[in-house]
């Protein structure tokens, strides 16, 4: 019996190989010594069966065999990089809906790190924004239970629920001494991803919170009707804010930088074969006319926040100011498999116009202007040997680069809007108040590509 469950689960292994590109191998459901010529691959499968039969037959209490395997696959994908995951038939659909840019929950976009939630951004005007919740949180309980055991999505399958319900979030903060409590109440999340106004009268600031299905017809949307408030002769320039922008479709950051560019590659991606290699190019037609432009980042400015800020970077279209970014540079393709399941997979990084990798790297800004972390909190931080960096360098288990260069960027506290020197210098570059030799970037000195 213990043999014949072995055979089964290489066949399965090998449709879940399939869908990724693999080449399926002649299975023979025959004698003992039909194996023996096998792969070590597959050798490596049969002890996997041998070892899901042992705990089925011998485990103190009986197992569920639909979460075993479950629990095998995740495994598996986590142990590839922090993104690589498996998401079943609910998580799948609550990841399309969440594309469309509107879901259930608390509006905060996590990944793991050593076995509790890390909060990669707060969403603006979400229960998690509006309760005080932080980039770089660790999520340590979920109503008094344990993060740790937890896999990242049942974590966010918890985080989930029914709107107007209570959940309550215990959460350790670098510079904090005890472990912070807030009780949110879920809701539906509807985000508009752009938001824009006027500053000190002739300058269009746009934030882009999120790269959803709606974000790049939201720019336009935004940038005309500011412009238009304005009035053409009179407007300075575009401030285009992606700090704490966590990323999300890659054609939408595509679509974002496309707006800026008249033309050249905008990125490119590159999978493990060379005939994998992909290039996005722009088309004629800027929307800012012309028009100086400075794009924020910091160390919440991730994956596709990095692809908009790396392209005009390269074709000096824009001067980017703030600290350093994320570091995200791969590519997540959702692969269904079956019963309505999907796993999300490392397939490809990421490349800016002028051939770089910001996996673990992060973009440099053109102008860098930290904001400062309060000295009490840095000064609890370093006490408690708490390392003030952060990144996808950070977490266990990231890609590499290539060269393995670890970096971070210093951890960001959410400014108060007058304290804001990040978008105080952006202001006061276009009103002349402040000169840089980065300013205003001169597409003529860019890359050729």
């Amino acid at each position: 019996m213990m043999r014949r469950t072995s055979v089964f689960l290489l066949g399965a292994a090998a449709g879940a190989l399939i869908a990724v590109g693999a080449t399926q191998p002649r299975l023979v459901f025959g004698p003992e010594s039909a194996f023996a010529a096998a792969s070590d691959t597959y050798k490596q499968l049969n002890l996997f069966g041998d070892v899901f039969e042992r705990v089925r037959a011998d485990y103190v209490e009986k197992p569920d065999d639909g979460k075993l395997i479950e629990a095998a696959i995740n495994g598996m994908l986590a142990s590839l990089d922090p993104h690589s995951t498996y998401m079943d038939a609910k998580n799948f659909r609550d990841m399309q809906v969440q594309t469309r840019g509107q879901f259930g929950g608390l509006g905060i976009e996590v990944t793991m790190e050593d076995g509790l939630v890390k909060v990669v951004s707060p969403i603006d005007d979400t229960p998690a924004a509006k309760a005080g919740v932080q980039a770089g949180d660790l999520i340590t309980k979920l109503d008094d239970q344990d993060v740790k055991g937890m896999t990242l999505s049942e974590a966010v399958e918890k985080m989930r629920g029914a709107v107007q319900t209570p959940i309550k979030l215990t959460i350790a903060r670098k510079g904090s001494d005890k472990p912070i409590e807030l009780t949110l109440m879920r809701d539906v999340i509807n985000i508009k991803s752009v938001r824009g106004r006027v500053e000190s009268g002739d300058i269009a600031y746009v934030r882009i919170t999120s790269f959803s299905e709606q974000t790049a017809e939201g720019l336009k949307k935004a940038m005309e009707d500011l412009a238009k408030e304005i009035g053409e002769d009179k407007l300075k320039g575009y401030i285009i804010d992606l700090r704490n922008n966590p990323g999300g479709l890659l054609d939408q950051a595509v679509d974002v930088a496309d707006d800026f560019l008249d033309r050249g590659e905008i990125v490119s991606t590159r999978g493990r074969n060379a005939d994998e290699t992909e290039r996005r190019n722009a088309r004629a037609g800027d929307l800012a006319k012309g028009k100086p432009v400075i794009v924020l980042v910091n160390g919440g400015s991730a994956s596709a926040s990095e692809i908009v800020a790396g392209a005009l970077q390269d074709h000096k279209r824009a001067t980017i100011l703030g600290s350093l970014s994320f570091g995200k540079g791969s590519v997540q393709t959702v692969i269904p498999v079956s019963g309505n399941a999907a796993i999300k997979l490392t397939t490809a990084r990421y490349y800016t116009p002028s051939g770089r990798s910001i996996q673990a790297k992060g973009i440099q800004p053109d102008i860098e202007i930290v904001q400062d972390v309060p000295p009490d909190m840095k000064e609890k931080a370093e006490a408690a040997g708490v390392d003030t960096t952060r990144g996808e360098a950070s977490l266990k288990g990231h890609l590499k680069n290539g060269d393995d260069e670890k970096t971070g960027s210093p951890a960001y506290v959410p400014p108060d809007p007058k304290d804001d020197i990040q978008l105080k210098m952006a202001i006061d570059l276009m009103h002349g108040v402040q000169k840089n030799a980065a300013y205003p970037a001169d597409p003529k000195a860019a890359v050729p590509n």
